[in-house]
């Protein structure tokens, strides 16, 4: 049983998620976050690729900690930032896609330069990140936040054309208003399938909070229709108990679930997936969710490390290993011990690459920081859950571990739970893009 003091401080953890607190909330070992500027002029300048929890909150707490002396400037190809929390209840119609859409003129207001290009090119020995229009900009430190790409080779028969119909909606935005479609259309006694990618991906209980949204969606409005979760995985990967309870107890005989079944091949015309061992499964719906790796800028900028999916870093600036002065945030890196890649971690790599770098341009080495993990899960349109924990930088093993004495989880899904995710998501998205 998680003691009430715990709770307490995970309750306060996401509603200060932006106060003056930050040092003591929000992942550094002292209340001292970073060195004041040395002198009152520019004292150097950052490019940042990618305007997602990683990079505006990287860009962010540059400019603030910075006292507005180190020039920022964010490539971002998108005019707004969709977020991943909470569209699984756009899915399933409880939020309309507005509620997670989010625009950079906070972040513009701050004197941030928001470029919209994209990146497709990036000098590791100059510094210099070229754009789909041909500009070329060049700072003293790059940060790479490229969130996540898809493995789609993986899936034979997912192609161009297929992915057009058979979509992930694990890239928050124009997916999630084309799969809630999907979902609208399904006949009363359909099967809407949801194939899970081996582990690890962005947002671990993600996949099975989005069966709970889809399934809570057909008992109101379609009670013959059913959802089928196809997990790569041997088991549920995040808050397991919470969920199969809730598939036993609320959503009995609509949800099922399956585990150890890696989808292999598609066949579009027929609907039908193909697992490892020849099973062959049809669907009405099929949300195929492939196999993740970091973006593709960071596979073109060499900054791969392992299984050639993800960029492994210094934890004590999120510097690349293969690269001075290029820091890599977000889900692109290799997750250490139980880090999930997720929106509050990512929120914390920005705060600590930040920290790091503006000690850098005050001649200064960056301390070891703590960073805290908070992620909810809703079980239906109101009641939701949530785990937490603290990692602590490790000076033997130079690595971030998890703090087993710090953290905590709900004792059961709640409306209170539910009201709490509200709270956190609104504080991440104004800590983040305000």
């Amino acid at each position: 049983m998680i003691m009430y003091k715990r709770r307490k401080f995970i309750y306060q953890a996401t509603g200060l998620i932006s106060s003056p607190f930050l040092t003591q909330i929000l992942g550094c070992t002292s209340t001292k976050i970073v060195s004041k500027p040395l002198l009152k002029k520019v004292i150097g300048s950052v490019v940042i690729v990618g305007g997602g929890f990683a990079g505006a909150t990287a860009a962010k707490y540059l400019q603030q900690w910075g006292e507005g002396l180190i020039r920022v400037v964010i490539i971002e190809k998108n005019d707004f930032f969709y977020s991943c929390p909470m569209s699984n209840m756009v899915l399933s119609g409880s939020k309309n896609i507005g509620f997670i859409k989010h625009s950079y003129d906070g972040l513009k207001k701050r004197g941030i330069e928001v470029i919209k290009d994209e990146a497709i090119s990036i000098d590791p020995v100059k510094l210099s990140v070229i754009t789909r229009t041909g500009r070329t900009f060049s700072a003293e430190k790059l940060i790479i936040s490229p969130g996540v790409d898809f493995d789609y080779k993986k899936i034979n028969g997912l192609s161009k054309k297929a992915r057009k119909r058979v979509l992930h909606g694990w890239t928050a935005g124009a997916q999630t208003v084309a799969l809630r479609a999907q979902i609208n259309s399904i006949s009363n006694g359909g099967v809407f399938i949801i194939s899970v990618p081996e582990s690890p991906y962005r947002c671990p209980p993600g996949p099975y909070e989005r069966a709970c949204q889809i399934a809570n969606y057909f008992k109101k409005h379609k009670p013959r229709s059913k959802v089928l979760v196809l997990d790569a995985n041997a088991d549920v990967q995040s808050k397991k108990d919470f969920f199969i309870s809730a598939w036993d107890n609320l959503y009995k005989n609509i949800v099922e679930y399956v585990p150890n079944m890696e989808i292999n091949e598609l066949d579009l015309k027929s609907r039908t997936l193909t697992t490892q061992f020849g099973d062959k499964v049809k669907g009405d719906v099929l949300n195929v969710i492939p196999p993740n790796m970091a973006g593709k800028i960071a596979h073109s900028a060499e900054l791969i490390t392992t299984n050639g999916r993800w960029c492994d870093i210094n934890w004590l600036n999120l510097e690349s290993k293969k690269f001075k002065n290029i820091h890599v945030l977000g889900d692109a890196t290799l997750a250490t011990e139980k880090m999930p890649k997720s929106a509050h971690m990512a929120n914390q790599h920005g705060k600590v690459v930040a920290a790091a770098i503006v000690e850098y341009f005050n001649g200064k080495s960056p301390n070891p920081r703590k960073m805290i993990n908070t992620c909810y899960s809703f079980v239906d349109e109101f009641s939701a859950i949530h785990v937490a924990r603290v990692y602590d930088y490790h000076k033997g093993l130079k690595t971030m571990v998890p703090n087993m004495k710090a953290g905590g989880f709900s004792l059961k899904p709640s409306k209170v739970e539910g009201r709490h995710a509200y709270a956190w998501a609104k504080n991440i998205w104004s800590d983040t893009f305000q």
